[in-house]
């Protein structure tokens, strides 16, 4: 055997890596910050956490990435231009079926990592985010263009944009179910959302009475109402101590007196939010006549809540994960309980389905709600309330 090269053996480890390096190292440090992101939260997520992800150092990640704000925000571009290459290779004209396929194949791929757009991308600068919105614009725009062209109402794109919600909810929790089959139940329940006529609202819907979010009687409580629309507005971790005293009118001081820390307050309005969920629910499932109105129940609860505590629950959703796990325990326990209840009545609705494959479409029913009331921009009123529980139950093949 000739012996080996003098620059092979003088080549240094580094070297050796260099010449080793993946040629996709980019798409795999986006891949591995996209899971990083979606279940840490960008404050909480760090580069090392990233670099080990990919099986690299924080200075290697560095040579790719000049920060986490660069990282994140090409993170944020990923799923949105997966979703529109999928779309434009689709021919124009095509069937709505072929359309949502494509949509849904792409986001069930992108499972782990596609959460950064619906919570995170908050806390991109207002550039990248008008350049986001201009694209996933586009997206809603063709999948419109199709709904209109098969189920053709007068919605301003509502079902296009509740639809992509229902598909993007898998990147939201951990059900664990086969892609394929995952793919089959999006794609169905995408197709219920635009078959549904907004304006009908479901026939059997009764008006909701959710309890009332308590009066601030005392100190604490009035931190309380002072820091969530904060966080709603600016995100967690860009509120200051300092900022919420002020809304109160108390030194930054004082607020340790009545909780440790800030990240107790942030704990405090996700407990809050689960306890008004818990009442409404409770309270709209009395006297209901069979599974079907159960389900019809618990939607119009759902929308309800959402729309009547809006700051409260985008809160608590886009804030839970960057909790500290003995904060964050209690608030998953009642999440669980709350997707259970769904469950149980889905599945005497629809025998067919067993606990997973139920439990994927009652999260579908949460993605309709969060798009469909972003697209109404909030504004409650019975007609919206209405429209958008008419949504989450087609959603849910009903």
């Amino acid at each position: 055997m000739a012996p080996a090269s003098r620059s092979a053996r003088s080549a240094t480890p580094a070297d050796r890596a260099v010449a080793t390096r993946p040629r996709n190292r980019r798409q795999l440090i986006l891949e591995a910050a996209g899971r990083v992101f979606s279940e840490r939260g960008y404050h909480t997520a760090s580069m090392e956490e990233v670099a080990a992800g990919v099986g690299i150092t924080a200075a290697a990640l560095y040579r790719h990435f000049p920060n986490k704000y660069a990282l994140f925000a090409e993170c944020a571009d990923v799923m949105v231009d997966g979703l529109v290459t999928a779309v434009d290779e689709v021919p124009p004209g095509a069937a709505l079926p072929d359309v949502l396929t494509e949509i849904t194949r792409i986001t069930v791929a992108h499972r782990a990592s596609g959460g950064v757009y619906r919570w995170e991308a908050r806390y991109l600068s207002s550039g990248d985010r008008r350049r986001l919105a201009v694209k996933f614009g586009r997206l809603v725009g063709r999948v419109d263009a199709a709904v209109q062209r098969e189920h053709p109402l007068a919605d301003e794109r509502l079902r296009a944009v509740a639809a992509l919600g229902a598909i993007a909810s898998i990147t939201m929790h951990h059900t664990s179910i086969a892609q394929r089959r995952a793919e089959e139940l999006l794609l169905a329940s995408a197709m219920g959302v635009v078959a549904s006529d907004p304006a009908a609202g479901p026939a059997s819907a009764r008006p909701v009475e959710l309890p009332a979010q308590p009066v601030p009687r005392t100190r604490r409580a009035e931190i309380l109402a002072a820091s969530v629309p904060l966080f709603a507005r600016d995100g967690f971790a860009s509120v200051t101590n300092g900022q919420i005293a002020e809304a109160v009118g108390l030194a930054p001081s004082a607020l340790y007196r009545h909780y440790p820390g800030k990240i107790d307050i942030l704990a405090a309005a996700c407990l809050q939010a689960a306890a008004l969920l818990a009442q409404g629910v409770e309270h709209g499932l009395r006297e209901v006549d069979g599974p079907h109105d159960a389900i019809v129940a618990l939607a119009a609860t759902y929308v309800a809540y959402s729309f009547e505590h809006t700051e409260l629950n985008s809160v608590a959703e886009a804030e839970l994960a960057g909790l500290p796990a003995g904060l964050r325990r209690p608030l998953v326990l009642a999440q669980r309980e709350h997707i259970a209840v769904w469950e149980h009545q889905l599945r005497l609705a629809r025998p067919e389905l067993d606990p997973r494959q139920a439990r994927v479409l009652v999260h579908a029913g949460f993605g309709v709600v969060v798009e469909a009331g972003r697209r109404l921009r909030w504004q409650d009123s019975p007609r919206h309330r209405e429209a958008v529980t008419a949504l989450v139950v087609g959603a849910l093949g009903l």
